[in-house]
């Protein structure tokens, strides 16, 4: 499948269940994989993500895919003045354990986890200073109009900051995470969550994604001003950030 051009689905031909499903099967051992998988660099990359928030004023914050509420638990730690979130996820799965993590954190009075959709949510328009969203961005079935609503949801002026996975610039460091990717990760995944689909669609769904400068281009294309790709852990995931331009309408 291609990684570049702009398609009406990035979904791998693998997925063979609705995403949501799919989670709901693997949420009692995401986190561990996702920890044990990224080498524990996961946790880095969502505090470096939550930095690009605006240090001052209080802020209200969309985290679409929110998945267990890593990331939302890191923006609450890294910006105090984030003040209020909205979480929300296809899986219902996930979202409970979210709950109990965002609960016995003690961050309950700032969160509010909603079963909903990324790409077509109820949330209104205009509403949020920043939107975030952290490996979510390829599960959905159409990229572009995910960027939308993102778009749709931001203030005049608000942030979108993307955490995504992405390949490794260099060809050694490339090889090196594609042979990672497509021998060692479905095997664990599968030895620890029994669920060899889920995990080889991970990998297939990294492959697929847009290139960092591509998804930059996409981002200016669908309205957002001030784009950046920032990678991380030599390029195995690149945080995006973008603006919505002051004076922007929410369509």
């Amino acid at each position: 499948m291609q990684k570049g051009a702009s398609t009406t689905s990035n979904t791998p031909r693998c997925l063979e269940v609705p995403v949501g499903a799919m989670f709901d099967r693997i949420a009692p051992t995401y986190d561990l994989l996702n920890h044990l998988l990224s080498l524990g660099r996961d946790f880095a990359w969502r505090r470096r993500a939550a930095r690009v928030l605006p240090e001052q004023g209080a802020l209200k914050v969309a985290d679409l895919a929110t998945g267990t509420g890593d990331l939302l638990i890191a923006l609450l730690r890294e910006r105090p003045n984030v003040t209020e979130t909205v979480g929300l996820d296809l899986s219902e799965a996930m979202l409970k354990i979210g709950q109990d993590k965002i609960t016995r954190g003690g961050y309950a009075d700032r969160v509010r986890l909603v079963h909903d959709d990324a790409l077509r949510c109820g949330l209104p328009a205009g509403d949020f200073d920043a939107v975030t969203m952290a490996f979510g961005i390829r599960n959905t079935p159409d990229v572009e109009a995910t960027l939308r609503e993102i778009r749709r949801l931001l203030k005049p002026g608000g942030i979108a900051v993307i955490l995504e996975f992405s390949l490794p610039r260099g060809a050694i460091m490339r090889w090196c995470y594609l042979v990672y990717l497509r021998l060692i990760v479905p095997a664990i995944g599968a030895l620890l969550s029994g669920s060899k689909g889920a995990y080889r669609y991970l990998n297939e769904s990294i492959e697929a994604f847009y290139r960092p400068d591509d998804f930059c281009e996409l981002m200016r294309r669908t309205g957002f001003s001030e784009v950046s790709a920032t990678p991380v852990t030599w390029g195995v995931a690149s945080i995006y950030a973008g603006s919505k331009p002051n004076g922007a309408g929410d369509a």
